[in-house]
């Protein structure tokens, strides 16, 4: 995918990520799309690592691979916050 496609697919992602712990943090919508991103390439690494296959495109799996990574770059920029 291009980088335009991963930043809009980031962008989803993170938001979702952020839906589903809400809370407060600094940085707005810039941070969101740079978690989303990181959560996306974080994701798709962790699910290769255990057998998943591999995430390409926009598809279903790769869409909750992505929100899976997000939310966990999330919380460990959280616990990095404090």
């Amino acid at each position: 995918m291009g980088i335009l496609s991963w930043i809009i697919f980031g962008l989803i992602a993170g938001i979702i990520a952020k839906f589903l712990m809400p809370g407060r943090d600094g940085g707005g919508f810039i941070i969101t799309i740079i978690l989303g991103i990181v959560g996306a390439v974080v994701g798709g690494y962790i699910s290769t690592f255990f057998g998943y296959g591999r995430v390409d495109g926009f598809n279903f799996g790769s869409f909750v691979v992505a929100v899976i990574g997000a939310v966990v770059v999330l919380w460990i920029y959280r616990l990095v916050r404090r």
